[in-house]
């Protein structure tokens, strides 16, 4: 029975944490929408004056939230690693979801628990998982990046070859290629057609998108513009030079998947037993958590798993 009430709980407060976000963060869509339909009604209608009100009185917020939590340096940065994450939030809305994990998680765990340290916990959680959570998109997103960027350079060099200049090469790849290369490129075929300089709108785009092999590219694109010589020819020793890396990260990539396996292992099996252990039986784990000695041993337990995953980690890491 109390197995049944804690999914149930759990079930509830998921559907709740949903409607939040469908709320605070989807409300400039539903603004959008409701103001396109309504534009192109020939009867319109007014819109109703309570949702009005939440919609701005969310809006209202998500301004105070920028200004009281945000400074101007760490909303840009926020703002470029939402980018390159691929993540269509604002810093602000961003914040906001930090909070709500917050509140969810440190909630959910105080239930269970009935104990103010689990609430701590939650709250430590919640701050945490969404930045992880961006960083694993980014990660992703770079290394989807990565994996197509040879097959762009590719489809690059066989249109200068075929005639094309280096934008209309561009605009070829936009067609051809998929997410997130088209959405980046043709990000940069926008800023060239709105008046910046291919120079500056190939350094925009390696600032949005991290990625050693793409500034290979365009270190060589720039360099060839200064000095002259065959791009095509450049671009295709580049291809090559990429395949090569890959190649070779793959192979890292295999061989240390067992130590970096163990790492992993290291840093989440005692966290996952205590807590299981604790669900099965408070009272033998408890004075772990409230005696002197015992709390004592957890710090000690954590700075040794904390230490030796980075050691694991920094060994299985393998710059190529």
């Amino acid at each position: 029975m109390e197995w049944v009430l804690l999914v149930f709980v759990m079930f509830t407060s998921f559907l709740f944490f949903i409607a939040i976000l469908q709320i605070l963060f989807l409300s400039n869509r539903r603004m959008e929408k409701r103001m396109k339909r309504y534009l192109e009604v020939p009867n319109r209608k007014m819109l109703d004056p309570k949702k009005f009100n939440l919609i701005l009185q969310l809006q209202l917020t998500k301004q105070k939230v920028r200004k009281k939590m945000l400074t101007k340096g760490k909303t840009e940065k926020l703002e470029a690693l939402l980018k390159r994450a691929g993540v269509p939030l604002k810093p602000e809305e961003y914040i906001m979801f930090q909070w709500i994990m917050m509140g969810l998680i440190g909630g959910v765990l105080f239930l269970l628990s009935g104990k103010g340290l689990f609430l701590i916990v939650g709250f430590f959680l919640g701050f945490m998982i969404p930045r992880w959570w961006l960083n694993k998109k980014q990660r992703d997103r770079v290394r989807s990046f990565n994996d197509g960027l040879a097959d762009t350079i590719t489809t690059i060099v066989g249109s200068l070859r075929a005639g094309f200049s280096f934008p209309q090469a561009l605009k070829t790849v936009v067609e051809e290629a998929h997410s997130p290369i088209k959405e980046e490129i043709e990000q940069v075929v926008k800023e060239m057609q709105y008046g910046t300089s291919m120079e500056d709108a190939l350094l925009d785009l390696k600032e949005r998108m991290p990625s050693e092999d793409l500034d290979l590219m365009i270190q060589a694109i720039l360099i060839q513009r200064q000095v002259g010589g065959n791009l095509a020819t450049v671009l295709d020793k580049i291809v090559q030079t990429i395949r090569d890396r890959t190649r070779i990260e793959r192979q890292i990539h295999t061989l240390t998947a067992q130590g970096r396996l163990s790492g992993i292992v290291i840093g989440l099996l005692p966290i996952i037993l205590g807590f299981v252990i604790y669900l099965i039986e408070p009272g033998y784990i408890g004075p772990l958590f409230e005696h002197p000695i015992g709390l004592l041993m957890v710090g000690g337990g954590a700075i040794s798993g904390i230490v030796g995953f980075i050691m694991i980690k920094k060994l299985t890491t393998i710059e190529v």
